[in-house]
């Protein structure tokens, strides 16, 4: 029988606050003791993966609290009930079903009269059979053309997710003979986005695909039109430049103004759609259908090592409550993702939304305000870019921010040149390598600004190269990352209401009924 109880009512919660400070990092990490550490705190991820937190503030103690935290909070029976189909999602009385687009962990799931499995395959059936005619030149402009670009129409999680992979797969795509179409996205109701887009590229060849689950989102119908508009000004016909994927209850799911619709449903949320069409369509045509589907089996392998019980053999559960006694217990108030691979650049991005969407909470899944802090801040950029722009504060500054760095021993393109004795890859490695013991052991240094504390935590999730199959593995991870923290949390982490109330007040002030400050604020900006 699963309960659901708010964090700071479970006996391990009483464990964990009395181990606060109980690692001390410096010398934890220093010598040969760090050296074991490094080995012995290694877990080993799907698709060749390996999830290691020697350079966190944990041991053999914390770990065994950690371990009956992930039992009283039954993670494992909650991730179970997921992917068997129950209702995790409180506030809008769903089901949640984004792993089930990439395999089947338990019995079959019907909803609405429908095998979901069967239809999220028949939907990506569609979208590859799709992909295949485009690239074979059977479905063509007016003029018979091939297309050559494809470009997403959507915003959050229809533009940020498969923006992200988008970009990490585009270099490895065109090293390995698997790419097909550029790929452009427009998200901003910035008229100066789709602009841009527009301005560069050949839009008698270009494939549009506009993205929303109801069909009636502002933006992304706002640049629907400004597309449209391009389209016609170029003596063009926007339906054969056209595709939706929506609802099929949505007002886009029947409409002639596209050449074909590909359907999702409630029970995926935005943030996480990469999974489903919203990916799908455009990765397919951009890589090919076979390259989607080998990103979907390295999530769908990551996902299964998920469902283990074990905590210890559970690198998302484990990471996920590491930062759960990060949050709670040390009161670190955010974390950095620092993938030191320039392909991950929109990563960070796309886990900002996936993490502090789902997470940023005050209320219990009930409704009831919790009593301790929940999801964190998260932020990033690629190494070692980021090392020349906010890492001074991450290593000397006020607030200690755990940090979550992702590496590969390999690059994607296979172009690179030796100087003074070390490749340009090497010289990336070596330094999320250096970066991870200095945040851990610091500096000591008879002058204050040259002197480092020490005691920041780290991760670093490693691989040999960044692949479709890795991709989805480190997608899947942080999906259930952050589904463990909002269990533990006793959070709703699928839905977003939060994102609501600037969407209806900007409403007020487009058809002029406002006052007071908003009306104020509306002719500052001349609405």
């Amino acid at each position: 029988m699963i309960s659901w109880k708010n964090f700071d009512t479970l006996a391990a919660y009483g464990k964990l606050k009395a181990l606060k400070d109980h690692v001390r990092l410096q010398e934890a990490m220093a010598g040969e003791s760090g050296a074991k550490r490094v080995a012995e705190y290694t877990v080993p991820m799907a698709e060749g993966l390996q999830y290691n937190y020697a350079a966190k503030q944990v041991d053999a103690e914390v770990l065994e609290a950690l371990k009956d935290l992930a039992q009283e909070a039954q993670l494992a029976e909650k991730y179970q009930a997921l992917y068997n189909g129950e209702v995790i999602n409180t506030g809008e009385k769903r089901l949640v079903l984004h792993q089930l687009c990439r395999g089947q962990l338990g019995g079959d799931v019907v909803a609405d009269g429908v095998n979901k499995r069967e239809f999220y395959v028949s939907q990506q059936k569609k979208a590859a059979d799709f992909a295949e005619k485009v690239h074979k030149g059977e479905i063509t402009n007016a003029k018979g053309e091939p297309f050559t670009t494809v470009v997403q129409i959507g915003i959050g999680g229809s533009d940020l997710g498969p923006r992200a992979m988008y970009l990490a797969l585009d270099g490895w795509a065109k090293a390995n003979g698997c790419f097909k179409m550029e790929a452009r996205f427009i998200s901003n109701v910035d008229p100066d986005d789709a602009a841009a887009v527009l301005k560069g590229i050949d839009v008698s060849r270009s494939l549009f695909v506009l993205v929303s689950k109801s069909g009636t989102t502002l933006e992304t119908l706002t640049n629907e039109s400004f597309v449209k508009d391009a389209l016609k000004n170029a003596g063009l016909d926007a339906s054969r430049h056209m595709v939706a994927v929506t609802s099929e209850t949505s007002p886009l799911a029947k409409s002639s103004d596209y050449l074909a619709a590909f359907f999702m449903d409630d029970y995926i949320g935005g943030r996480y759609s990469s999974s489903s069409c919203v990916g799908g369509v455009v990765l397919s045509l951009a890589f090919g259908p076979e390259i989607f589907a080998r990103f979907l089996n390295g999530a769908a392998a990551e996902d299964k090592l998920a469902a283990n019980p074990d905590l210890l053999q559970n690198p998302d559960m484990l990471d996920a409550l590491i930062g759960v006694y990060e949050r709670n217990v040390q009161g670190y108030p955010a974390t950095a993702v620092l993938p030191y691979s320039q392909a991950l650049s929109r990563f960070p991005a796309h886990l900002q939304q996936l993490d502090m969407e789902s997470n940023g909470k005050s209320v219990n899944r009930y409704g009831e305000p919790v009593n301790y802090v929940t999801g964190p801040v998260i932020f990033g950029e690629p190494g070692t870019n980021g090392q020349h722009s906010f890492y001074q504060l991450l290593h000397q500054g006020t607030d200690i921010v755990p940090l979550q760095f992702v590496g590969f021993r390999k690059n994607q393109i296979g172009m690179d040149v030796d100087i003074q004795g070390s490749t340009s890859q090497q010289k990336l490695c070596a330094n999320v390598a250096a970066q991870i013991m200095a945040f851990a052991c610091g500096k000591k240094d008879e002058n204050p600004n040259k002197s480092f504390a020490g005691g920041r935590p780290s991760s670093i999730i490693t691989g040999d190269q960044l692949t479709p199959e890795t991709l989805g593995a480190l997608l899947a991870h942080f999906e259930n990352k952050v589904m463990f923290q909002g269990f533990v949390w006793n959070l709703n982490s699928f839905d977003q209401e939060g994102v609501q109330l600037g969407k209806v007040l900007a409403k007020r002030v487009l058809a002029h009924e406002t006052d007071g400050a908003l009306k104020a604020y509306s002719e500052m900006l001349d609405i």
